[in-house]
């Protein structure tokens, strides 16, 4: 299939670019390259998604012209998004990546004749405080983050919902692994260790409980959607671990792997920040195959030897 992935320079995209080529996939990438981040990091993702035969395309989806993008693609995975809860991220910032960027890639798709099929990627976050249940639950967003997302999320399902494209939209829930953003929490907490800083940790944040979920399993199960297209259409399907872990206990690992504790700087809590997860992935389970297989320990010592061998 000619397939499209909008974000994919980041860290799940390039994952998500890589495991649909292998597969047999024409894949073209998209990406803006924001300044949230490093560009530096998503340029060499980039660059080794180009030598794998993936090109990517430097577009902005809030403001350039989408048509020549999205013209022949069968399936369009949408990934690119203004992610986190940091308070220094303003609120429009999430309303032009989330919102606005998602409805005008639909009004692209639209007018190129509805033929793509969108896989709309979501978050546990439009779950609230805690994500633990079923995908029937009704969202209570605590973030600017959820909020945008849930909102792009309905305007994709409101295409489907009318007849005008096919799509489904897939909630991630706490992905971890190589190339994962610096910002969060293994990422700074591996530099942090191994620059000798100090490392902030959040209140309350210790107890908080995960579904950490490997990246590879998040893209195995991304990767199944080509596969079972006519069973997703229209649906909301849940995408992680069903395996909860402690912030503590990921932190213990990450120490007990590089031999050396972290100093920690308790800082206040941070609004927006979930206290729980646990994905309910049943319906993943029937539709897609979906099984995790990596434990937390298990993947993050592939991230660890990751962030090693590509730390300056």
């Amino acid at each position: 299939m000619n397939v499209l992935i909008t974000g994919a320079a980041g860290f799940i995209g390039s994952h998500l670019g890589e495991a649909l080529a292998s597969l047999g996939h024409r894949v073209t990438g998209l990406d803006c390259f924001s300044d949230y981040y490093c560009p530096a990091l998503k340029r060499a993702n980039a660059a080794a998604l180009a030598a794998r035969g993936v090109p990517i395309l430097e577009l902005d989806l809030a403001e350039d012209d989408l048509s020549a993008a999205v013209g022949d693609a069968q399936v369009v995975y949408h990934l690119a998004a203004q992610p986190g809860i940091s308070a220094r991220v303003p609120l429009q910032a999430y309303v032009r990546q989330n919102i606005t960027a998602t409805h005008r890639l639909l009004e692209a798709l639209e007018g190129g004749g509805g033929g793509a099929y969108l896989v709309n990627v979501s978050t546990s976050s439009v779950y609230g405080a805690r994500a633990t249940n079923a995908e029937d639950a009704v969202p209570e967003p605590i973030s600017p983050y959820g909020v945008t997302k849930l909102a792009a999320e309905q305007l994709a399902l409101a295409s489907c919902r009318s007849g005008r494209l096919w799509v489904c939209s897939v909630r991630l829930f706490s992905v971890y692994g190589e190339r994962e953003r610096p910002e969060k929490l293994f990422p700074k907490l591996i530099r942090s260790i191994l620059d000798d800083t100090e490392f902030p940790l959040y209140e309350g944040s210790l107890e908080h409980r995960r579904a950490f979920t490997y990246v590879g399993d998040a893209v195995a199960g991304l990767a199944a959607v080509p596969e079972n297209l006519e069973a997703c259409r229209g649906q909301i399907v849940n995408l992680g671990s069903d395996r909860e872990e402690s912030t503590a206990r990921g932190i213990e690992i990450v120490q007990e792997l590089l031999g050396r504790r972290a100093r920690l700087r308790p800082e206040p809590g941070r609004a927006g920040d979930q206290e729980r997860t646990c994905a309910e992935i049943a319906k993943a389970r029937a539709l897609l195959g979906y099984e995790p297989k990596t434990a937390l320990e298990e993947g993050l010592v592939a991230e660890v030897r990751w962030f090693v061998e590509h730390h300056c």
